[in-house]
């Protein structure tokens, strides 16, 4: 009989191309199910198998609980009768019983059959996706095996995947046969269906193509710096080389547009923006945002966004269909791309020209003249004046060492000033309030004045209470109150549970 077993496993490793252990585990697993049935409670059992011999052997098994837990005698032992028996055990070790396991030849059962043959279909589907994953490829090359609900199952080899609905490209009709590629997203080995999770709709997809159509980019003489589309409508990727004998956009294109052609066929006819990229943010948007012609565009590190000026007759292209434009342009940057005309561009900047013109006439006690001289050699804050190198304001023509100085001197004084009585807004507050995320002490401060002093204080307010008393935006001030919430809902090991989200 034992032989028998082992002949088993060697025949069934080779049919369906799995390890040894794999089959072994399988039978385990069998014969241990087989064994529960003498059993009218619920129990666990063990069955190991001897890989040279075919011998096996059972055990029924309890798990070491606390005294309360001790909800399932069947399975488990409290924690105080594990000690009156003697046993040296920790909660959580298991207690085993030699049991006489069931015979092999009574194992033909269709209850156990099945349970072989499950695992080892298992552990085939999971040696499969193993061997597609060693490719490191994520681009799936297949045919459209059936469409079930809307999603898409596709077949290549014996690898399977699904594009969910909302992963296809919009009024794309795809039929049974086509052949089809999509992007591996993530693979589910929770999934009882195909565990491969396509998508042809987002941006890696994009890219894993223009790699397959342009051989320059694997020889990584042309690097794509960055992607974003509108999924069947439009799409812009970001190109530079690393060859100063190489066009970019060009070799992307190929000979009468070939190669970005045969991309959009792909994409059901998604026209692609090639765009150059540039290691200066600005003419990296001014490129993404082709073909509007941009007039002025001014950069806010601080923000990380863009107040991008154009001509009215220029705004619409810019903007796009729908925004479409901006949008995509924005999303492939990484910038926030604030789109506006000449005549806006200027009215703002006229209006940040005045609020820096009393900051420093009123702080510095300084005239309108050399207010506009520090603001036009790009002076925006008491910080800078008060602690740029010296050399760098000697370099002013108008200035000299000791106008130079003296208001360093007067920043100083004024920054000084203002962290005292920001020190002194700030007593009363809790120091919870001060150490959560996304806290600053002139937001506390900002709070205190409303006799918000307590992270409670901020955790009982909405989000449109708090964007009306501060300047933060709608999703920064849910940020904060649900970071102000999360103490209310740790648990007795400090772990933080889901929250319900402020109106």
């Amino acid at each position: 009989m034992n032989r028998d077993l082992l002949l088993l496993v060697d025949a069934l490793a080779r049919e369906k191309n799995v390890p040894r252990d794999i089959v072994f585990a399988a039978l385990e697993f069998a014969l241990a199910s087989a064994t529960k049935k003498r059993f009218k409670e619920e129990v666990d059992v063990r069955v190991a198998i001897d890989c040279e011999t075919g011998d096996y052997e059972a055990f029924r098994r309890w798990t070491v609980v606390p005294d309360d837990e001790h909800e399932e005698p069947s399975r488990q032992i409290a924690m105080t009768d594990a000690i009156e028996q003697e046993m040296d055990l920790n909660i959580g070790d298991i207690v085993e019983e030699p049991l006489e396991a069931a015979e092999f030849g009574r194992i033909g059962a269709q209850a156990a059959k099945q349970v072989i043959l499950q695992r080892i279909r298992d552990a085939e589907r999971e040696q499969i996706i193993n061997d597609f994953l060693e490719r490191q490829d994520n681009l799936l090359n297949g045919t459209v095996k059936r469409i079930e609900r809307g999603n898409v199952i596709i077949e290549s080899g014996k690898v399977e995947g699904i594009i969910l609905r909302d992963q296809l490209i919009p009024k794309e009709n795809l039929r049974v046969g086509d052949r089809v590629r999509a992007y591996v997203m993530k693979v589910d080995r929770q999934a009882k269906g195909p565990q491969l999770i396509l998508s042809r709709t987002v941006p890696e997809f994009l890219v894993r193509l223009f790699e397959l159509e342009v051989p320059e980019i694997e020889e990584e003489l042309i690097e794509i710096m960055g992607a974003a589309r509108d999924p069947g409508l439009r799409a812009k990727i970001a190109v530079k080389s690393n060859d100063p004998r190489l066009d970019p956009q060009g070799t992307c294109i190929g000979m009468r547009g070939s190669r970005v052609t045969a991309v959009t066929n792909e994409l059901a006819g998604e026209r692609v923006d090639i765009v150059l990229w540039s290691e200066d943010p600005a003419k990296y948007v001014i490129n993404a945002l082709a073909p509007a012609e941009v007039q002025s565009i001014v950069v806010d590190e601080d923000k990380h966004a863009m107040d991008v000026a154009v001509n009215e007759e220029n705004l619409a292209v810019a903007i796009g269909r729908g925004g479409q434009n901006v949008r995509l342009a924005s999303e492939m940057t990484g910038w926030q791309i604030n789109l506006m005309n000449v005549e806006d561009s200027q009215k703002k900047a006229e209006e940040e020209s005045e609020k820096l013109r009393q900051l420093f006439t009123v702080r510095l006690d300084v005239d309108d003249e050399v207010a506009d001289i520090l603001i036009s050699e790009g002076f925006s804050s008491l910080e800078e004046v008060a602690y740029v190198p010296i050399h760098e304001m000697l370099e002013i023509d108008a200035f000299d060492e000791e106008t130079v100085e003296e208001l360093r001197k007067r920043a100083r004084n004024a920054l000084l000033t203002d962290a005292i009585a920001l020190e002194e807004s700030l007593k009363g507050v809790e120091e919870a309030l001060l150490q959560l995320s996304g806290m600053s002490p002139q937001l506390a401060a900002e709070l205190a004045k409303h006799d918000i002093k307590t992270r409670d204080d901020l955790a009982d307010l909405s989000v449109d209470e708090l964007t009306e008393i501060t300047e933060l935006s709608k999703e920064t001030a849910q940020d904060l109150i649900m970071n102000a919430r999360a103490h209310w809902f740790e648990d007795e090991n400090g772990d933080e549970s889901s929250a319900v989200t402020p109106e």
